[in-house]
């Protein structure tokens, strides 16, 4: 039997950080300050350096920061907002919470991020925002929409969930657009230990407006002068966060490296594109938040792998454009070819900083097993 593999294993990141954990949650609990206070300002600080931005916004998860985000740009009812149709449903539910409509885009087939060409062709005098998605790590092609939006009222609120530490050139991710938004759920490169969130932005006004925003707009306290939310970043998950940042470059290195693996072990083989087809780093520097293959097996390669007690998962299974709750905003003859046939073939493998030689090589002996059966 095939010695299984998880998918991810947070126990093992854990067991190599417990004492600095330890110490930054016995911190806030002795200084039982739990709603802002020094350890969400020291970690905005610092998160904000780390990225290059000027302002750092801890917010409640990567969700509450794109919709405090598209708050605080005061995009509202009539509004259009362009995001691609392959991704996290936030990306577009965000936009329909604030009472806009979310434009779905059609995907690059190679990064899985939005074709700027298709962007360009969709904007209209209703168009406020562009929310290109570096998925899976992968920086989206910045320069030419910088490039197709230069000169428009356009924002563009850069989705880097699942993108810290990745860099477009020489700069990293988030520090493109009008705002940078990130999560910290427990799973991405730098996690917390529940949901967090990060707005990073270098434009004064509106780095005091999200602030306002995550508060309920009030400035003093019980003085509203906006109507914002509830988008507060908790103490305690700022101080994890921190503890933890110092690792970060280490982590994403690991996972480089995991990649670089599999690159090099499936690029030996003589497996057809067809039947598998590796993630490229295109864009500057990819920090393989997953890393994703395409097959047009794919099916049959999850139940096997799964079937062998490997970690696998699909991400995503539908494009939201098919979403049933988007049904009514969605044009009946939309057509997103490269994501609807992205949905049907892409499939995560294990990739995170802790995974050992071992299971690398099972991992990779368990999928090139597969298809040789093939020829």
């Amino acid at each position: 039997m095939t010695e299984s593999v998880p998918f991810v294993d947070l126990k093992r990141q854990f067991k190599t950080i417990e004492a600095d954990i330890r110490s930054a949650l016995e911190r806030v609990l002795d200084s039982q300050v739990f709603i802002m206070g020094p350890e969400v300002a020291a970690c905005e600080s610092e998160l904000a350096e780390y990225v290059g931005a000027s302002f750092g916004i801890g917010v409640s998860s990567g969700t509450d920061a794109l919709l405090a985000a598209l708050m605080g740009l005061d995009i509202a009812n009539g509004d259009e907002v362009i995001v691609p149709s392959f991704s996290f449903f936030a990306t577009a539910g965000a936009v329909v919470r604030i009472g806009a409509t979310p434009i779905f885009v059609d995907i690059d087939p190679v990064t899985f991020n939005l074709d700027v060409e298709h962007v360009r062709q969709s904007i209209t005098d209703k168009t406020r925002a562009v929310i290109p998605v570096h998925l899976f790590g992968q920086s989206a092609d910045l320069g030419p929409l910088l490039i197709a939006l230069d000169g428009m009222d356009i924002a563009i609120i850069e989705d880097a969930a699942q993108a810290i530490g990745t860099r477009y050139k020489d700069k990293h991710v988030g520090t493109f657009g009008t705002v940078g938004c990130f999560s910290f759920f427990p799973a991405k490169n730098l996690g917390a230990f529940g949901d967090g969130g990060l707005i990073v932005t270098d434009n004064a006004d509106l780095a005091e407006r999200i602030r306002l925003m995550r508060s309920h707009g009030a400035k003093p306290k019980y003085h509203h002068e906006i109507i914002g939310g509830n988008f507060r970043l908790d103490a305690l998950q700022a101080a994890i966060i921190a503890a933890k940042l110092p690792y970060l470059d280490d982590w994403n290195d690991k996972r480089r490296e995991n990649a670089k693996y599999y690159d090099d072990v499936f690029g030996q083989e003589n497996i057809s594109n067809d039947l598998l087809c590796l993630p490229k780093c295109v864009h500057g520097q990819h920090s393989y938040n997953q890393y994703v293959i395409r097959s047009s097996k794919r099916d049959a390669l999850e139940q096997h792998l799964k079937e062998k007690g490997i970690g696998c998962q699909i991400y995503y299974p539908e494009p939201l454009h098919h979403q049933p709750c988007f049904k009514n905003l969605v044009p009946t003859d939309i057509s997103l070819p490269h994501t609807e046939k992205a949905v049907g073939e892409v499939l995560a493998l294990p990739v995170f900083p802790e995974l050992t030689q071992n299971e690398r090589e099972i991992v990779s002996s368990t999928v090139i097993n597969f298809f040789r059966q093939f020829g």
